[in-house]
């Protein structure tokens, strides 16, 4: 079904896509109380007032699909060319996830839509034949680090840097504070303080807490008066990993654990130790210093990554820096002691803290004058014809 005006189709599947997406769908509906807008999507999209056909997001998965999920994706696109045939649309926004969107762009460009990619996938990173796809499948492709837009640009790929939500808004000061405030007493007067990330996925807390909770301990051994504050994303997570810890001998003296929390333990920390992912980021935006690591299975990736991995950094603020600004053990084989002597060396020399916290200074500065959900409602207005392309200057 082909439609004369515009009619948005988004598609997210993660929990992340649904946060991205849900700022763009705001703005625009802002700017268009009546643009129809539908999505495959969570419970945030529909807040910010697209009509969810289904609820996605559940399950995210990360890495290598389990066979029940690639047919779970495939009884998905059905229904999907189905809707598709049924209701039509004019430009489909697939928001991250790859591989489930793909599929996706291929039937919406049959049926004559255009294809904007909310979330540019990191192709950079690895599985660098992936561009071809995507410059078959898509009309423009919105990126959220500034390096991007280059890069795939000199691959042949319609790409605009829009910036990264992160940088949108500052956190809330005064909320911090008070979630600050209501720290255990020992945390609050604890010298060091030690902000403990591990990541937002189980098989991420399953392979990396075990580490913090090694490195916490060596730490507080040489360190008594230190503290640590995990920063769990739910409920569900804290209580994971504290079943973690019962495995791995104990929730350690001098941890403490919160939940949906993760700026107010940033703001309070003096040094972060983090699984490698956003968060880094969110920990750049505060400018505090960092160690970053993510262990890996050394078989698997001795076997994959010689044909799969393509850059040579994988934090995200060293990638933007285009050098190592801030430790990185990633991917990391061995035990706790290469994270604590990086801690160490940063705990101990005032200089090296103040150099990180000036490098991640001028990575934070790289989104100042950007907004991602403005920038990206920008730019889908113009491929949705809502809003002329601005005339050349003579």
């Amino acid at each position: 079904m082909r439609r004369e005006k515009p009619w948005l189709l988004f598609t997210g599947f993660e929990p992340s896509g649904d946060d991205h997406a849900a700022a763009v769908i705001a703005e625009l509906k802002r700017r268009h109380p009546d643009l129809p807008i539908h999505a495959w999507g969570g419970p945030k999209m529909a807040a910010a007032g697209a009509e969810i056909v289904e609820q996605t997001g559940q399950s995210a998965v990360m890495g290598i699909p389990s066979l029940g999920k690639i047919l779970e994706h495939q009884r998905i696109n059905a229904r999907i060319k189905h809707w598709l045939d049924t209701h039509g649309a004019t430009v489909h926004i697939p928001v991250d996830s790859p591989a489930a969107n793909f599929p996706i762009c291929k039937m919406a460009q049959k049926r004559g839509l255009k294809v904007v990619h909310l979330v540019a996938p990191q192709v950079w990173a690895w599985g660098t034949w992936r561009i071809r796809k995507l410059r078959r499948l898509s009309d423009l492709v919105l990126c959220l680090l500034p390096f991007e837009e280059p890069w795939f640009r000199q691959r042949g790929v319609n790409a605009r840097f829009v910036g990264h939500p992160l940088f949108d808004h500052a956190p809330d000061a005064a909320a911090v504070d008070a979630q600050v405030q209501a720290f255990p007493a020992e945390a609050r007067e604890a010298i060091p303080r030690l902000a403990l990330l591990p990541g937002s996925r189980p098989a991420e807390w399953t392979k990396n807490f075990p580490l913090i909770l090694e490195a916490f301990r060596e730490l507080r051994r040489e360190r008594p008066t230190a503290a640590g504050v995990v920063a769990a994303t739910h409920a569900q997570a804290a209580a994971r990993l504290r079943e973690i810890a019962e495995a791995h001998g104990g929730w350690p003296d001098g941890m403490h654990i919160v939940e949906r929390q993760t700026d107010a333990v940033i703001a309070w920390c003096d040094l972060a130790l983090v699984v490698s992912g956003t968060v880094t980021l969110q920990v750049a935006r505060q400018r505090k210093p960092m160690v970053v690591f993510y262990k890996s299975n050394p078989l698997l990736y001795a076997t994959l990554a010689s044909w799969l991995v393509s850059t040579e950094f994988f934090t995200l603020p060293n990638l933007i820096a285009g050098r190592e600004i801030v430790p990185e053990l990633v991917p990391h084989f061995d035990g706790a002691d290469p994270i604590v002597e990086a801690a160490r060396e940063l705990l101990k020399d005032p200089e090296a803290a103040a150099r990180q916290r000036s490098e991640l200074d001028a990575v934070a500065g790289r989104f100042a004058s950007t907004n991602a959900a403005i920038g990206a409602a920008d730019a889908i207005e113009r491929i949705a014809n809502l809003r002329p392309e601005p005339t050349p200057s003579a």
